[in-house]
């Protein structure tokens, strides 16, 4: 590992330290000589450059972290954590300024991009981290993971638990030693429970979504980008749903004119999959896969009366036919299929994270839609000096519209009862 930069900007009382360090690709396998660079933005408020490290891993898999801004504060929990921490802002490796991997990757080959995508997943990004931590010179440093970073948090504590000090989780409890069916089919469960939800609110815009459906089994719904919307990419925009304000994106849109511009651009932006983060898609699933070939999970699983009741909402539940019908997923289409078939290595050990002797608290959200409440308190019995609020005050993006992060903060340390 070399480190490649430092760069030091001020962003009013914020001083933000711009890290790149040079990885390899494939830890532990010296005869592999490819290298990445893996990004990290160390931020710390004014006074507080001495305090701890906390590092966030961000949700996803496939996203970069958010970009640290004041005026105001940016993301939203960010005062929350400078008031304790410098904040480490990590690009997990494939992402934003770390070797990003996109569309010009491809260029490569379907089967040299799916081996490389092999080698993103949590265990690799723990092993960033660790470097990360040893070129900021800190002994022991705590941990934000929210949703996908809870995950990596989980991977963490598998293999590196003596490098944390506490871990802070946000509606990333995985189920460990699951099938990504089990997941899956819980995951179901719960977008019929929201779409239940959501329709005794409204219960005109069931009718609503029936019209826009058979307009989708018509191919009459046409975004700005070609895509001819199928019924299963319409359902999908119940992914808002499991946000706290998600509900107001479906009501909007079932509320226009599904001819006008409003609308067709609108839907484009509501879907959660989409080109700009390619990797979310390809191997999204690859995230619930502790020691399995996920093999279209999603689409195996779903339940017959969501394939009788078009008008239910689906909402982290990918599908074999956007390789086909989605224009930024067509050029994927062959890294997909093949990332499908792939026999994914465990990434958690249960007995070390039970033995890990964790500190911290978790946020566990009742009506998660992405990771359900009944394995993520499976999994919180592995880990009983991580405090829990288990809440229905939020739903899976809590961290990003309220004091979730004090919260956990505050009961970690005592200062809180749950």
């Amino acid at each position: 590992m070399t480190m490649a930069t430092v760069i030091r900007r001020q962003l009013l009382d914020l001083s933000v330290e711009e890290h790149t360090l040079t990885v390899p690709l494939v830890w532990d396998d010296p005869a592999d000589a490819r290298t990445i660079d893996v990004f990290a933005a160390v931020v710390s408020r004014e006074g507080g450059e001495s305090l701890p490290y906390l590092v966030f891993l961000q949700g996803g898999p496939g996203h970069e972290a958010p970009r640290p801004f004041h005026s105001p504060t940016a993301p939203a929990w960010l005062d929350q954590a400078l008031a304790h921490y410098r904040v480490v802002l990590l690009d997990q490796r494939g992402t934003g300024r770390s070797t990003p991997v996109g569309d010009e990757d491809l260029t490569r080959g379907a089967d040299a991009v799916a081996e490389h995508l092999t080698h993103l997943r949590a265990d690799a990004i723990v092993r960033d981290c660790e470097a990360l931590r040893a070129h900021l010179g800190a002994d022991r440093w705590s941990v934000l993971g929210q949703s996908f970073g809870g995950f990596t948090t989980l991977a963490y504590l598998s293999t590196h638990a003596s490098s944390l000090q506490d871990v802070f989780v946000t509606g990333g409890l995985s189920a460990i030693g699951r099938r990504p069916d089990d997941v899956y089919a819980l995951c179901y469960d719960k977008m019929r429970t929201a779409s239940e939800r959501y329709y005794r609110r409204f219960p005109e815009h069931r009718e609503a979504m029936r019209r826009l459906v058979d307009l989708a089994d018509d191919g009459k719904i046409v975004l700005p980008d070609g895509e001819v919307v199928s019924r299963s990419r319409l359902r999908s925009v119940g992914s808002a749903l499991g946000t706290d304000d998600g509900w107001q994106t479906v009501w909007s849109l079932l509320e226009r004119d599904p001819s006008s511009n409003a609308f067709r651009y609108d839907l484009l932006h509501a879907m959660p999959f989409d080109g700009r983060n390619p990797l979310y898609f390809a191997f999204h699933e690859s995230s619930y896969a502790d020691g399995h070939a996920t093999r279209w999970s999603a689409e195996r699983t779903e339940p017959d009366d969501f394939r009788d009741d078009p008008t239910l909402f689906t909402g982290e539940h990918i599908r074999r036919e956007w390789t086909e019908t989605v224009p930024a997923f067509r050029p994927w289409r062959d890294v997909t299929l093949a990332l499908a078939e792939f026999a994914w290595p465990r990434i958690y050990d249960a007995d070390a994270i039970a033995a890990s002797e964790a500190t911290g608290a978790a946020a566990v959200y009742v009506d998660d839609v992405y990771v359900p409440v009944d394995f993520s308190l499976e999994t919180a019995r592995l880990l009983p000096g991580v405090k829990l609020w288990v809440t229905s005050e939020h739903e899976h993006n809590g961290l990003r519209t309220g004091p979730v992060l004090s919260r956990l903060i505050d009961l970690a340390h005592g200062r809180r009862v749950r």
